[in-house]
């Protein structure tokens, strides 16, 4: 017995059962009889208790932690721990699915670069329409503030493809110094390799059967999975694209994320292009 609402359970088994007074349940179990009849003055919180609601039917995949950073930057002073409690009162726990066991490794932490466009990371992630059709999804996120700048989805992607998503990209965002994938037959295509040479961009593949050194992209696609196409039903492909695209933006925009200081990628990385404008204009001593 931990909580007193399960001592005061208890103790009411116990008159219940046995058909003895309230003092003798209390000597019996051991039980203090002023927790009996404690009542509680806590608030009842019912805008709160609303609002997570509101929050956990959208944000289905959300757990108390990540909903608590949205409660703070809509502007409420609220603990962590307040809010786990409303959380689990309310049955809003995120159910966990089964994963395949590892086996466990040493694991050497990766660099996390400090400037955006300093490294890329890439790759696929496969899923099935509603008539059982496969697609598939090149993923691309930059390492520094974890922006997505791209998702394309279609049934083919070969390696022309991806060099066009690339170019697309960079023409907004600039080229990156470098980019992290797997070995696959895309991301050793000519084409690939051509751009890569032409743009100075170094190719950083993996080695064989180690996911966990291009831990950023599969960390995000393991929340892609997750919060996206696993909590979604394709009709059709024009409605996977459009589904996904306006998860992204949610995602860059909307999702806060505990690596960045709680803040989204998008103002992330405006912090840090502020941060370097105010660095370069300021002058050096005399």
């Amino acid at each position: 017995m931990v909580t007193p609402e399960q001592r005061r359970t208890a103790v009411h088994h116990v008159m219940t059962t046995a058909e003895v007074s309230e003092r003798r349940a209390c000597r019996f179990t051991g039980f203090a009889r002023s927790t009996q009849r404690y009542a509680s003055v806590r608030p009842p919180d019912t805008a709160l208790r609303a609002r997570l609601h509101e929050l956990a039917s959208t944000r289905r995949r959300w757990g108390y932690r990540q909903l608590t950073r949205v409660l703070r930057r809509e502007g409420l002073p609220i603990n962590r721990k307040r809010v786990q409690r409303l959380y689990q009162e309310e049955g809003l726990q995120v159910r966990r699915r089964r994963r395949k066991r590892r086996a466990v490794v040493p694991r050497t932490p990766v660099a996390v670069p400090t400037r955006p466009n300093e490294r890329w990371s890439m790759d696929f992630v496969r899923d099935t329409l509603g008539d059982g059709r496969a697609f598939r999804c090149f993923t691309l996120v930059d390492d520094c503030t974890r922006e997505c700048p791209a998702i394309e989805v279609d049934v083919s992607l070969p390696g022309e493809r991806v060099v066009r998503v690339l170019d697309r990209v960079a023409a907004v965002r600039g080229y990156p110094r470098a980019i992290v994938c797997d070995n696959g037959p895309e991301f050793v295509s000519a084409a690939l390799d051509e751009w890569a040479h032409r743009h100075q961009v170094v190719l950083d593949f993996i080695d064989p059967g180690k996911p966990v050194q291009n831990a950023f992209i599969e960390s995000f696609n393991g929340t892609f999975r997750d919060e996206c196409l696993n909590e979604s039903w394709f009709v059709s492909l024009a409605d996977a694209q459009r589904t996904i695209e306006a998860w992204r933006i949610d995602y860059e925009c909307e999702r806060p994320h505990s690596r960045l200081k709680d803040l989204t990628p998008r103002e992330f990385a405006l912090v840090l292009a502020e941060a370097a404008t105010s660095t370069t204009l300021t002058p050096g001593p005399a």
